[in-house]
Formats: C-alpha cells, sequence, structure tokens
C-alpha cells in the first residue's frame, strides 16, 4: 500500500483520466474511462476511478480534479460551463466523493501547464505559457512561478487572441482568433471541405499537395503571430506546443520556427524556446494532482 500518493483526475469532453503520483512525481497507477455525456455518466466514471486507485492503493493523501470550463472562486466546482457537461456547474467535487481533506478543482488547460511545469517540457521554469492545439486551442500561462487565473477564471484563454480583427467571429467573440484559424473545428471550412480534419490535410502537406500546403502554412502564420505577441506580452522563458495538432511534429515545428525567426522580438538575441508537450493525455491528471499536493505543501516550487 502506497501512503503518501495524491490521485489526480481529469474530466475531460469524452473520458476520465486518473493518475495516482507521489510527492516527487512518480507514477504509481494510471487510469483511462470513456463516457458518454449523459445522465452525469461522466461523474460516475470519476468516483470509479478514485474508488479503483483507492481500492489499489489505499487512501489518498488527497485529491485534485480539472474540468473544463471556469473554477469557481472557493476552488470547490466549475461555475461556469455551458453547453455540455449537463451537471457539472457546481458541483462540489469534496462532498461527491467524499473526501476527508478539500478537493481542489482546476480548469483543464490550467491543470495541464501545471503538469508540464511540475514534471514535463518547463519543468522548474517560472515563466511559460501552453498552447494545446486540438478541435479548438486552449491554453495557460504561469508567470513569475503562479498559474495566471484573474478574476473569473478565464485568464489563460489563449486560443481567443485575435490575429485577424476582420475575421468572424468565434464562440466567445473574438475577432479572427488563433482558435478560427488554426483549430481542427474550423478545418473544413477553411479548406471548402476537401480535408476531414487537420491530420488529413497535415497528411496532405507531407505528401506534397500545394493547395493543402498554403492552407496550412498560413495557420501556422496565424499560430506565429499569437505566439510572438503572447511572448511580448507575457516575456516566458519556453513556450509549450500540445494537442492533438502538435502531432504533426517537424511539419508542425519547422515553419513554426521560420515565421518566428521572422516576427519574434529577441532582445539582446534572446530567443524563447518553443517545444513540445511531453506529458501528452495525463497532463490535466498530473496537474490536479500537483494541485492538491500544493495545497497540503504550499511551498513546493514556489506554486
Amino acid at each position: 500500500m502506497h501512503a503518501q500518493h495524491h490521485i489526480g483526475i481529469d474530466l475531460g469532453g469524452s473520458s476520465v483520466k486518473a493518475s495516482a503520483v507521489t510527492r516527487d512525481g512518480t507514477l504509481l497507477e494510471s487510469l483511462n474511462l470513456p463516457f458518454v455525456d449523459r445522465d452525469m455518466e461522466w461523474a460516475l466514471r470519476v468516483e470509479e476511478a478514485v474508488e479503483s486507485l483507492r481500492t489499489k492503493l489505499g487512501e489518498p493523501s488527497g485529491i485534485g480534479l480539472s474540468a473544463p470550463g471556469l473554477a469557481a472562486a472557493d476552488e470547490r466546482s466549475i461555475a461556469f460551463m455551458p453547453g455540455r457537461l449537463d451537471g457539472l456547474e457546481g458541483l462540489d467535487w469534496t462532498r461527491r466523493l467524499g473526501s476527508s481533506t478539500p478537493v481542489p478543482v482546476l480548469n483543464d488547460a490550467h491543470a495541464a501547464l501545471l503538469g508540464e511545469a511540475w514534471i514535463g517540457a518547463a519543468a522548474g521554469v517560472a515563466n511559460t505559457f501552453m498552447l494545446t492545439l486540438g478541435t479548438g486551442v486552449g491554453g495557460a500561462a504561469i508567470v513569475d512561478g503562479r498559474l495566471l487565473k484573474g478574476r473569473l477564471g478565464r485568464a489563460g484563454h489563449l486560443g481567443h487572441v485575435s490575429v485577424d480583427f476582420l475575421g468572424p467571429l468565434d464562440d466567445v467573440g473574438t475577432p479572427g482568433s488563433v482558435e478560427s484559424e488554426i483549430g481542427n473545428k474550423t478545418l473544413r471550412k477553411r479548406c471548402s471541405g476537401r480535408h476531414a480534419n487537420t491530420h488529413a490535410l497535415v497528411a496532405a502537406v507531407e505528401s506534397g499537395d500545394l493547395e493543402a500546403r498554403q492552407i496550412w502554412e498560413r495557420s501556422v502564420r496565424a499560430l506565429s503571430a499569437a505566439v510572438t505577441s503572447l511572448i511580448n506580452v507575457l516575456d516566458p522563458e519556453v513556450v509549450i506546443i500540445g494537442g492533438g495538432i502538435a502531432r504533426a511534429g517537424k511539419t508542425l515545428f519547422e515553419p513554426l520556427a521560420t515565421e518566428l525567426e521572422r516576427v519574434e522580438w529577441r532582445p539582446g538575441g534572446h530567443q524563447v524556446r518553443i517545444v513540445p508537450a511531453q506529458l501528452g493525455d495525463l497532463a490535466g491528471a498530473y496537474g490536479s494532482a500537483v494541485n492538491s499536493i500544493r495545497r497540503q505543501l504550499p511551498a513546493v516550487d514556489g506554486r
């Protein structure tokens, strides 16, 4: 039995990911439980994951949870998540899971960056931000060792920065956002239906399709504009690029580096490192776990 471990839960759109980790970041167990978004099935999968890890490893020292939406000010629930996961808003996870210690709740992108800053691509870094490129574009930022949350928990929605003030409005009303330019949700419109998703577009680029390359290059230029703008605002040491689209590897990172060579402000020749995320699908679970650990050990890494 492992007395000193914490459970991190990441509630996604279609599955619950869970990790049990020690205070030094050693992974003891992990789970990935799919669900259908109806009748709060996702809450049952969260309970199942916690109970399974409790059975295998014993009572955890703490539990942390992340989910889409804006976390409540008291960090016991998600306060705002319209449109899906009906029942999530206002659900007190400390009570739901019968935990003897408070279960801190984070936005999922915030948690993913905490995980990467703990034992991933930005370990030991005090200034960083992350963009996750997927169906949409998520994000989060750590500045001077502290996760930016803002007044409403809205800070870090970096996918909604504008790169074209004349562009179409995105889901939150931002004109020409980087999410609209590179997110998978708009790909069929951007390519007039020629490609089913961004992975298909990238495959076409790699096969030498010139029209696909033009679409992709526009997306990468938009991403570079967002990255360089955010570098000017946040002054990071490292920028992390994650999400499914980041799996394009050099097809993404090489043209992005070329664009940043052209547009990034580099005082004294200082160049910000652009790196891929390391923790994959477990980043949010790791981040939720370390958020729980730091509630009990607030001096850990100063965060």
